[in-house]
């Protein structure tokens, strides 16, 4: 499955499929695959597009064309986002449901991969419009999705808002509550709680448990965070009130940094005000490629894809990468943190937090049985911390990277279902 059509993706998710598919390539042969395994990993094992037509605000019907890859589903139904992209292609949405599935399988939770959405711009879009646009594409697509079979989630420029048409929808055409069909839904709803910071939260467990491995001195670590939005903020919170010390941080206007540790609440109400944390009366205001390369023991890269790359990666100095965002190691950075004995968390990992508790909201919706705050948070962190060890077992073991041995896993765990199933 390699193929060349990346830059049509969504920047950080075309980078993340760029990573991945040149990681595969190797591990394929690495693995010594055979060519039954190579071709059931090769394609999905359901795609397709439907057209469907919109009457708009200007009173003519305009029609829209949608995708859904469901990728593998041997262990499990399939989970994966729905986006809205004017660059839509199917070819973009079979990459990262493959993706999808991958990241089911690190975490061990009994979900294969999918994708799917619009080829539409939502900001042209009234709110009427992309009401209709979201129940349409629902419409064509209601036979191949359900809490057994395929179950949406927010992706790029979908929210909750836009899960609670999808949930209207589908109930609608079966005549039945089903709020297992989709994932990422108003709390009001069935949505599950802690939700709005897992993705930060379960990131945070893995590194506490690779601190403990690299018997890193938690008292004494000094953060720098690139990204302050949802995830970056989230992060930077939790960090805080947990006692790590948190030396820089940035936005996409630039950033702020305070050797003895930055106030991290009064910097959310900073950024609140003025919309950036630039000009924080706690520090000094610095470039992104500054934080990037300061002197700090974690760095985690909260923002855009390919900020780590061959230019600067030789100038980074912190021990451990805690990769937050989609992509932000190019595969040039990577061989750099290898030869540094740089231990890098990879995304694929490290951001998982987000459908593993997508994970809960589903079982939770299947058992009608809603659970409180703190029965999500601690079932998220024994996950988390069981995938990490999981994962830095098998890169002990195999003399490799952590994004070596996470890709490893998952494709070892996929195919062994398969077995399973007498499909190999």
């Amino acid at each position: 499955m390699i193929v060349n059509h990346h830059e049509r993706i969504h920047s950080d998710e075309g980078n993340l499929c760029k990573k991945c598919m040149s990681e595969l390539e190797n591990l394929y042969i690495y693995l010594e695959l055979s060519t039954e395994e190579l071709d059931l990993l090769d394609m999905p094992r359901r795609s397709f597009t439907v057209h469907f037509p919109v009457h708009m605000d200007s009173g003519k019907t305009k029609m829209f064309l949608g995708h859904r890859v469901q990728y593998n589903d041997a262990r499990g139904p399939t989970k994966g986002g729905i986006r809205f992209h004017p660059e839509l292609t199917l070819d973009d949405v079979r990459d990262l449901a493959f993706l999808m599935a991958l990241k089911c399988a690190v975490v061990n939770i009994p979900f294969g991969g999918a994708k799917g959405g619009v080829a539409v711009n939502p900001k042209e879009l009234s709110r009427r419009e992309l009401e209709l646009v979201t129940r349409g594409y629902i419409r064509a697509i209601s036979d191949y999705i359900g809490p057994y079979k395929d179950i949406p989630a927010p992706d790029v420029y979908t929210d909750e808002k836009i899960m609670a048409w999808i949930l209207d929808e589908f109930e609608r055409i079966k005549g039945e509550h089903v709020p297992g069909v989709v994932t990422g839904k108003p709390i009001e709803l069935g949505g599950s709680k802690a939700r709005s910071y897992s993705t930060s939260l379960g990131g945070i467990h893995v590194l506490e448990e690779a601190l403990k491995k690299t018997k890193m001195n938690k008292s004494k670590a000094r953060i720098a965070i690139q990204g302050f939005g949802n995830v970056g903020e989230n992060a930077a919170r939790i960090l805080h009130q947990t006692g790590y010390k948190i030396t820089a941080v940035s936005d996409s206007r630039g950033g702020v940094m305070n050797d003895e540790g930055l106030d991290i609440p009064e910097l959310m109400e900073h950024k609140q005000k003025t919309g950036s944390v630039m000009d924080f009366r706690g520090g000094k205001n610095i470039t992104n490629e500054e934080l990037l390369v300061s002197d700090c023991d974690i760095l985690i890269p909260a923002a855009l894809s390919e900020q780590l790359n061959e230019s600067n990666a030789k100038d980074v100095k912190a021990k451990l990468i805690l990769e937050l965002a989609n992509a932000p190691t190019t595969i040039e950075a990577d061989g750099v943190f290898q030869d540094k004995k740089i231990l890098v968390i990879p995304d694929i990992l490290a951001n998982a937090g987000g459908v593993v508790v997508s994970f809960f909201e589903w079982v939770q919706n299947l058992n009608n049985d809603y659970w409180e705050e703190d029965k999500v948070l601690e079932k998220l962190k024994s996950t988390m911390v069981a995938s990490f060890n999981d994962v830095y077992g098998m890169c002990i073991e195999e003399n490799c990277s952590m994004r070596r041995a996470a890709y490893q896993l998952a494709v070892k765990r996929i195919l062994h279902a398969e077995k399973l199933r007498g499909n190999l």
